[in-house]
Parts: structure tokens; sequence; C-alpha cells
């Protein structure tokens, strides 16, 4: 595979396009070179779960996913994609009438705001990136990385389904 980098970014490597549940448990993964585009790697990524997920209708995803990705996603699997934006803040410059008192902490308020539905992928690329070999690109090959989150996934759920050894008294 070609070594690419991403546009407006000096940076070698991937990206990585997931497909989740609400819960955040991988369903499918697809992973492309930083020279592809968003719409490619969601084409590449949804394109061979037609079949498998026959009572799908709505998908959540990111504000990159727009455009004329929408329209094919519809048209060719007749899914709905609703594209998750950024929590905006109100700009700084409001004009106020002179004496009217302003709440000025619940119009910007501080701390983490998550973005809606936005959370659920972010969690579960970060559980992805746990596993060391994760962290940084070191696969040759994109099915080689593919298959390295396919199995920390797998650990993941496997973990959170089977309870914990019973610790035995010596």
């Amino acid at each position: 595979m070609k070594r690419a980098t991403t546009s407006g970014k000096k940076t070698w490597g991937r990206k990585r396009h997931a497909f989740v549940d609400t819960q955040g448990n991988l369903l499918a993964v697809k992973v492309t070179g930083a020279q592809a585009s968003d719409h490619q790697g969601g084409t590449a990524l949804l394109e061979p779960l037609k079949n498998a997920l026959p009572r799908l209708q709505l998908i959540w995803g990111d504000s990159h996913y727009g455009g004329t990705f929408l329209t094919w996603v519809k048209e060719t699997l007749g899914w709905t994609i609703e594209t998750i934006h950024a929590v905006t803040l109100p700009k700084r410059g409001l004009l106020v009438p002179e004496g009217e008192e302003v709440d000025w902490d619940a119009l910007f308020p501080t701390g983490l705001r998550p973005q809606p539905k936005r959370w659920i992928i972010e969690r579960s690329f970060s559980w992805i990136v746990r596993w060391r070999r994760l962290c940084r690109d070191h696969e040759g090959l994109p099915q080689s990385s593919e298959a390295f989150i396919k199995l920390s996934a797998s650990y993941r759920m496997l973990t959170t389904l089977v309870p914990a050894f019973p610790s035995r008294p010596f």
C-alpha cells in the first residue's frame, strides 16, 4: 500500500473507519491509506454490510461523511445518515441592552461538552488504542491492522460477557 499524508497535515498514516452499535461494540472496520477520502473509506466499509444488516435504517456519522456520501448511502443501501455536527457556542460579541443581567455561565459553559452520539465512536476508538500495538501505525498492511482492531474489540466484548474468575481462597 502506498504511504500517504492526510490533507493539510504532514503526517504519514492511515484512516480507520469503524461501524459500531449504540453500545460501542465493533461491527465492522475498514483501514485505508491517508490519501483516501472519507467518502471512499465509508463506501468500502458499508457496501459489504448491505445484506448483513437488512433491518438497519439509520446511521449516525461524522460531518465528514456528508455531501454526496449521504445520497450514495440512501440510493445504494436504502439507509439514512444523520450527520453529527460540533456543538457551537454563541459568539462573544453579543449585544446586551444596558442594565440587563446576563447569565454568562449558561451562555458559555465550561468543561467537557461531548458531542451528541459522537462520543460513542470516540469511546470505541479509545478502547481500540489501549492495545499498545494499535496506538501507533506499526502494521505493514491495512488488512493486518484491521485484524488487530477486530482482535482487540473481540477481547473487550468477551471480557464484558464473561465474569471475572472467582477468587480462590488459599
